[in-house]
């Protein structure tokens, strides 16, 4: 069963960077999609950035990241990361790395990120 498991969480200052990384236990080949979504207190949870698997590699951004935020992948680490630059006050949220397989969606437990000075 695939499993996948956050880390690269943190407090930062705005206009800093973080990456974060989901690893993902277990084979990829039945992973349709790969994406991060967060959520912020009070909000419901919204995708930041998504990555097909299939041979495309077609990736997606929310409005508000684009041009800030990568998503990306290592084969060989069976990992997903999601570069994360010039961050806002804004993105304050906890992180979730989601993955769909077989049209069904497994989330990680979530990782904090904090931007404030």
């Amino acid at each position: 069963q695939v499993q996948l498991v956050e880390s690269g969480g943190g407090l930062v200052q705005p206009g800093g960077s973080l990456r974060l990384s989901c690893a993902v236990s277990g084979s990829m080949i039945m992973i349709y999609t790969m994406g991060w979504y967060r959520q912020a207190p009070g909000k419901q949870r919204e995708l930041v950035a998504q990555l097909s698997l299939s041979r495309s590699g077609t990736t997606t951004y929310a409005d508000s990241v684009k041009g800030r935020f990568t998503i990306s992948r290592d084969n060989a680490k069976n990992t997903v990361y999601l570069q994360m630059n010039s961050l806002k006050p804004e993105d304050t949220a906890v992180y979730y790395c989601n993955a769909v397989i077989l049209g069904v969606s497994r989330w990680g437990q979530g990782t904090q990120v904090t931007v404030s000075s």
